[in-house]
Order: structure tokens, then sequence, then C-alpha cells
């Protein structure tokens, strides 16, 4: 078995497809009700949570030569105050401002040399509130673990019933050698191939049922790679840079389940027709003809089994999902999404992406490289829509409510827009990520999608009947709003 500090193939992906222009890291903002904690509070507030996320205390190592993927290190020179920091924003303190430091923070590549996680304490918002940036790299957590230290990190209660105990005292290991390393890898690659041997006993033991598995596989495969070589041209496939936008849409989320209540489908289908809906009308706008085009999202699916809530790592696979932007009727674009995404789901598209990012973990790691540097030339889809629900009760960090919070989603080469979405707490929100340049107008964009879900509210409620609802296939689709 591999070594449990080792980056998955996935994991490694992540790190292979960073570059100037795109920066592989997830973020948030986070906002609460004040008044702010000290600094030194709030850090010391999070030094008390670390033994929960024993990860954020390491950083990477890579193995000499290339010869295997990188691997966890306990950092002897783990330096709090540099990962915890203090800002504040100037008169009037507005969410504006808010937007533009977020955005500049997340334009910044974390250090690899150091544990790949900034949170940042920013003071003076508007109305007497403060808010959190937090960035983390993709190779360590996905969104939905993401969620996950959110509630380690944070309170359940105002005033915890029962105060956490005192931290235990943590002692690094030694940081291994260049040759250490090597040494381990190597010992490790070694004693794979028995652990093979083992499995294939296993298989051949039982034919028909191997039979049965490997043709459900190569169709889920197949079903996967079928839908991922054609996205067409758009605006939003241009060469971008290494600077950022925010822009950010709130929403209830009653609003969305009233769509799915009137007109069918899942909320996440309401969340394709309203995106769908915003890029037609934005491309319209400018001038582009949307006659026919149906643009393609990559929208990442949660594939962690509730047991490993809590583990760091990715656990995602993909879907390729059709926009139809072409269509400006709302109530024709819900039924138009919600019979695609159905057909997704009983595709089999999200177990085919699992299996080929599981075989990422046997390929040799420059394998792995020069298939994520061939990302950006396939345009297997425009734009990536990824869902995360988060927790549908209120959050505290030292009695302070947490109010609202927008994801921030990374950009790969040439993908100018981004759209994360996450619940919390009966709430809906959009996080909008676009590149300085190529979408310099981006809170354009953001009027757009708040139309768009307006259309779609206006047609639910004059909606004369209601459709069958069409339930997301069990593990195949995490519903935006449940709680995790």
């Amino acid at each position: 078995m591999s070594s449990p500090d080792r980056l998955t193939g996935l994991d490694v992906s992540f790190l292979q497809l960073e570059g100037d222009d795109a920066h592989m890291h997830v973020a948030s903002t986070i906002i609460f009700e004040g008044p702010a904690p000290g600094y030194v509070e709030f850090r010391d507030h999070i030094e008390s949570r670390l033994h929960l996320v024993p990860r954020f205390r390491q950083k990477l190592r890579f193995v000499p030569f290339n010869l295997g993927r990188p691997i966890w290190v306990d950092d002897p020179q783990l330096n709090l105050s540099y990962h915890v920091r203090h800002t504040s924003l100037p008169e009037p303190g507005s969410d504006e401002q808010l937007k533009l430091l977020a955005a500049r923070i997340f334009s910044q590549q974390l250090d690899r040399s150091k544990p790949l996680w900034e949170l940042w304490l920013v003071e003076g918002l508007h109305d007497g509130r403060f808010a959190i940036i937090g960035k983390s790299h993709h190779c360590l957590v996905d969104g939905v673990s993401g969620v996950d230290i959110t509630t380690v990190l944070f309170d359940l209660e105002r005033e915890p019933a029962v105060p956490p105990n005192d931290p235990p005292s943590w002692l690094p290991r030694p940081e291994p050698s260049d040759p250490q390393i090597l040494a381990s890898t190597l010992l490790e690659r070694a004693t794979q191939p028995a652990e093979a041997i083992r499995t294939a006993r296993r298989l051949v033991a039982g034919p028909r049922q191997l039979s049965r598995r490997v043709s459900g596989t190569l169709g889920a495969v197949g079903s996967f790679a079928g839908s991922s070589f054609s996205a067409p041209p758009s605006p939003f496939n241009v060469e971008i840079g290494p600077h950022r936008r925010l822009a950010w849409v709130l929403e209830d989320l009653d609003r969305f389940k009233q769509v799915k209540a009137q007109l069918g489908g899942t909320v996440n289908d309401v969340v394709i027709a309203a995106v769908s809906g915003a890029l037609g009308r934005y491309l319209r706008s400018r001038g582009h003809s949307t006659r026919g085009l149906e643009l393609r999202a990559m929208v990442p699916v949660s594939v962690r089994e509730d047991e490993e809530h809590g583990a760091l790592g990715n656990k995602v696979a993909a879907m390729m999902a059709p926009l139809p932007v072409w269509c400006e009727d709302p109530v024709e674009r819900m039924r138009v999404v919600t019979m695609a995404m159905g057909d997704l789901k009983s595709s089999k598209q999200a177990v085919g992406a699992t299996l080929l990012t599981q075989l990422a973990d046997f390929a040799p790691t420059t394998i792995v490289g020069q298939a994520a540097r061939l990302q950006p030339r396939q345009r297997a889809f425009n734009l990536v829509i990824t869902n995360i629900p988060g927790p549908q009760f209120p959050l505290y960090v030292l009695g302070r409510q947490m109010q609202t919070v927008v994801p921030m989603v990374p950009l790969a080469k040439r993908q100018a827009l981004c759209v994360g979405i996450m619940s919390y707490n009966g709430q809906i929100n959009f996080g909008l990520i676009g590149d300085y340049d190529a979408m310099s107008d981006l809170d354009r964009f953001a009027e757009d999608l708040e139309h768009s879900i307006e259309e779609l509210v206006a047609a639910a409620s004059s909606a004369p009947g209601r459709y069958d609802p069409v339930e997301p296939e069990a593990g195949a689709w995490t519903e935006v709003g449940e709680t995790v």
C-alpha cells in the first residue's frame, strides 16, 4: 500500500497544472459579524486547532530525479505568523474594497517550500463586520474537505458548552534527507507489485465477476473520454495572465428550491440553467451570436465517502455538462438542462472520470506532468462550475457568527472565467473569478447572473403546473444545500 503521506496522481496533476498565469489554489472570502478579534487572539485560536488538521503543519518534499510522487513531511520551521496574517481595509471598508483585496491575495502563488495555506484576518469592513480570507493549494484539499476544515477550525455554537481541551504539544518528526526520500520511494515501488499480484489472484478467482467489472469499467471510461474532446471556441477561452478579479452574487437557497419545485429537476440543475442564461445574455450584449451555441462546463463531482470527511487530499471526479446558452426562454432552458443532466447521471461519466484519475496513481510522475500540460490544448470545456455543499447551520469563530461565505476557484490555462457556488445556512452564494484583463467587465457578468436567476424565479412563480422532479443518482452528484 502506498504511503498516506504521498500525494495521489490527481494531487500531483494540480501541481503540474500550475504556472505563472494559472494558480492552483482554492480560497474563500468569509464575512463575520463584528467586532473583529485581535490578531494575537485569532492566531492563537488557529494554533489551538492545528492538531485537528495536521496537514497544515506539513510541507511538500519532492523525490530526487522525479522518480516518484512528492510526499508530505512535517515542517520543523513552521511559523504560524507567516500563515496567519492581518490587514485592515481603508475607509469606508466597502464590499468592493474587500473584493479587490481578496482578488489580489488570490492572485499570489503559495510558496511551495512552506505549508500550502494562508488565513488573512481583515478588519474594517463596513457595518462593524470583519472578514477572513483563506486559501489552500488544490493538491492539499478539494472543495468538500475544505468545508470539513472550516467546521474544524470554527465552532458550532457561539459559546461552546464544553471549552476545547488544551492542544497536545507538537514535536515535528525529523525532516528526511533526499537519500532517505529516494530510498523510501524505491522501497514502496518495489513492494507494490506484491499487492498487485494478490489483487490479481483475487480477481482471477471470480472470472465472471471480473468480466462484468471490466465491461462496466471500459464503458464508464469510454463515456467520460468520449465527452471530453470538443468544446467550442468562446471569448472565455483566451490567454490569461496572473491577476484576478472577484465578483459575487449572494442568493437565498429557498428561491432555488422554489424553482426546482415548480419546474422540476434538482437545485444543481437550477444552478446550471441560471449560469447558462447569464452566459448567453453576456455574450449577446457584446455582439456575439449564440444561435445554436452550446458551451461546456467541467463540473467537479465529489466521490468522497462518508467516512472520509475530514481527510485532506482530493476525492473528486468530473462531468462535462452542456450549457444551452442559445436558449433565451428560462422554462425551456431549465427543461433542456434537466434532461441533459439526467442523461449524464445515467451515462456513468463520473465513474469513468474517477477511474481515469485513479489510473494516474500508477503513472510515472513525468507522464502525469505531460498529461497535465496538454490540458489547455484540448479545450475539453469552456469553464468550470463547481458546487460545494456547505453546512446548513451557523458557524462561529471566537463568538462571532459567520454571515456569508464566497468560494474562489482557480482558473486553468486559457480559462478566463470560473463559477464557484457554495451553500451555507440557507444561502447559495456564487463566487465569480475572472482573469483581470480578459474579464475586465466581470461585474457586468454578475449582473447578468442576477438577471438570469430572477428570470427563473419569475418563470417558476407563474408556472401553471409542476414538472416531475429528476432526482440525482445516488453517489453521482451531491446536491447543493445538502448538509455535509
